[in-house]
């Protein structure tokens, strides 16, 4: 068993050398923080997937540390320390500081003791690092520079390096107890292995798999952040397909492992949960059209075609179709990322990229009218971009020549989108006629009847492009006569 492993702590090893030229490069305020608790006689390390990071190279100046100090010694020498000081965590061990550029957070030693009759962990505060490594999720999180001593000195008691070396996700305690000190580890592991592109050793898979509806006592919040880090990673799909296989997605995204039963409408996949990933996978390789790696963009991808499952419908003489999946999906992915607890302006844009995702298919090779080419920009917004980018990663047909024909048409609507744009600003479509003019024309107050008139102008707007004051005045007070003759 992993915590039955002898600790291993040695002078400085080449990992530790090259954790401590990391440190040097990336984080040169570390030194004289663990000189600030040496001359309080306790002892610092920087500790978890700092080191980690710092081994691999690709250190932040984000940094965490462990520490002998109780906690309101390590506030004390922070106040010391650091330009700015946060004690939010303080009930948990921690306390934060930020010092010019570099963000530390400094965590007393814990020790989780688990009992013969109970896998719910008693959370104390420990004197050794060794102890504290073992409640770490991963080994190769639980290990330790220490920086206090007379000389630096790598400390790795569960063999983070060598799993490190390989690859692989293991935990430093046995994994139900480690999942049972908390679930989320189980979507850390899939995020990890997203991340990273690490294995998951077979044992971590099986206690995942067993004790999948454990994560439903997560927090919402919590659960989010996970599939954040994990969706804005550079391989998504590796961990989502682990969240799938395990049970897990089908308690935080249930939405996603019932897409595995749909056979799309063009036969293109084996289902469309397959399609969606493949969906997702290039709607990231377009994201250099949105400035990089973008949230919404990848949310949008994901969820794109979850309606289909509750509107598909059998068609006579085979195959299936999914009508109104777009409109559905909308309504689910609002309520899925409300349950998620994902910001309100995240939703509706999400919601709006799922609900036009299909429109470009009514186009044809070209037979939209100006003004359904208008209607297009007016509906997308600001959103318009990520909309481009959906469409064409929704497009995961195999045959080449149907692929190439696809892109050219939608090619060719960015083209006519583009000249309208230039023609008549179409990124600030409004009516020729504001609601002040409106009412000094019909001589109105603010009311419902000056919504309508807006209504009106922006339907002319649409239908005919920009027709000037002149026009537009005309146009108004034909249809206010109409209507009040009617």
């Amino acid at each position: 068993m992993a915590s039955q492993e002898k600790s291993q702590s040695a002078p400085l090893s080449a990992a530790g050398e090259l954790a401590i030229r990391s440190l040097i490069e990336r984080a040169p305020l570390a030194s004289s923080l663990a000189a600030a608790f040496k001359a309080e006689g306790q002892t610092l390390a920087l500790v978890g997937g700092s080191v980690r990071d710092a081994i691999l190279g690709r250190l932040s100046n984000d940094l965490d540390f462990t520490t002998s100090a109780r906690p309101e010694v390590t506030k004390k020498i922070l106040n010391s320390w650091a330009d700015h000081v946060w004690d939010t965590g303080i009930a948990f061990g921690t306390v934060a500081g930020k010092k010019d550029e570099t963000t530390v957070e400094v965590t007393t030693y814990r020790s989780d003791v688990y009992s013969s009759d109970t896998r719910k962990p008693e959370v104390q505060y420990g004197d050794t690092i060794t102890g504290d490594l073992l409640r770490r999720d991963f080994t190769v999180n639980a290990m330790a520079l220490e920086l206090t001593s007379a000389a630096p000195e790598f400390i790795d008691p569960f063999n983070g390096l060598a799993d490190l070396a390989a690859k692989i996700l293991r935990t430093p305690n046995t994994a139900e107890n480690s999942f049972s000190d908390d679930p989320l580890r189980m979507m850390r592991a899939a995020r990890f292995a997203s991340q990273l592109q690490f294995a998951i050793s077979s044992d971590v898979l099986t206690a995942m798999k067993a004790m999948a509806d454990r994560i439903s006592i997560v927090s919402a919040e919590r659960v989010r952040d996970e599939i954040i880090k994990m969706l804005m990673s550079n391989s998504p799909r590796v961990g989502l397909t682990i969240l799938v296989e395990t049970g897990i997605a089908a308690l935080v995204l249930p939405e996603l492992p019932k897409l595995q039963l749909e056979i799309d409408e063009h036969h293109h996949h084996k289902d469309v949960y397959e399609h969606t990933l493949t969906v997702l996978e290039q709607a990231i390789g377009l994201e250099a059209r949105l400035g990089g790696p973008n949230l919404i963009n990848r949310l949008a991808a994901l969820l794109h075609d979850i309606g289909k499952p509750k509107t598909r419908a059998l068609i006579e003489g085979g195959g299936v179709s999914f009508h109104h999946h777009e409109i559905v999906g909308a309504r689910m992915a609002t309520a899925r990322l409300k349950a998620l607890r994902f910001d309100g302006e995240t939703i509706e844009a999400v919601a709006t990229l799922v609900a036009l995702h299909l429109r470009f298919h009514g186009y044809g090779d070209g037979e939209w009218t100006d003004s359904a080419v208008r209607r297009y920009v007016r509906d997308s917004g600001e959103l318009l971009e990520h909309l481009h980018v959906l469409t064409r990663a929704d497009c995961t047909t195999r045959n080449k020549r149907k692929a190439e024909h696809l892109s050219h048409v939608y090619d060719t609507l960015e083209a006519r989108i583009g000249v309208l744009m230039e023609a008549e600003e179409l990124a600030k479509i409004r009516p020729d006629l504001d609601g002040q003019q409106v009412m000094e024309l019909l001589n109105l107050k603010p009311s419902r009847e000056v919504g309508q008139a807006l209504d009106f102008l922006m339907e002319l707007r649409l239908e005919r492009g920009q027709i000037g004051e002149a026009a537009a005045t005309e146009e108004l007070m034909a249809w206010w006569r109409a209507r009040s003759d009617s």
